[in-house]
């Protein structure tokens, strides 16, 4: 079950990746709620999936060439602990910041609980600093 636990965490994480195709209701359960750390706006907390489809639809009008690279995954029980990196390139408007046609990489982390072959909850921390530094928006 770990195995599969994981391999669904890394699905919605994919999710942030450019060209992504894949179907939320596989992987997300309906009453979804995901504990996003506050964005550079500070208006991001509890998101509903929902709210959640609508933040990665932000994700990718700002940021195109948007890859995912799983550094590390821990399973126990019904949680998934994944450590990762993103890379994008930011084509499109970000936060109110224009775009600057820079590449960014930052690394997070994230939690899932996974009830019944979805995942329920997810709890999600980022490097924001870092990834404003690279943008060239401090």
């Amino acid at each position: 079950m770990s195995e599969l636990n994981k391999q669904l965490a890394r699905r919605s994480l994919e999710f942030w990746a450019s060209g992504n195709g894949d179907d939320v209701n596989e992987v997300f359960a309906a009453t979804y709620v995901n504990h996003q750390e506050p964005s550079i706006e500070g208006d991001v907390k509890d998101l509903n999936l929902v709210d959640w489809q609508a933040l990665v639809a932000g994700h990718h009008a700002a940021f195109s060439q948007s890859r995912v690279r799983i550094l590390m995954q821990i399973a126990e029980e019904d949680l998934v602990a994944t450590r990762w990196e993103f890379s994008v390139l930011h084509t499109g408007e970000y936060a109110g910041h224009e775009p600057t046609g820079k590449t960014a990489v930052w690394i997070g982390m994230e939690i899932d609980r996974i009830r019944d072959g979805r995942i329920v909850e997810s709890w999600v921390d980022w490097d924001k600093y870092r990834q404003l530094e690279m943008l060239g928006l401090l």
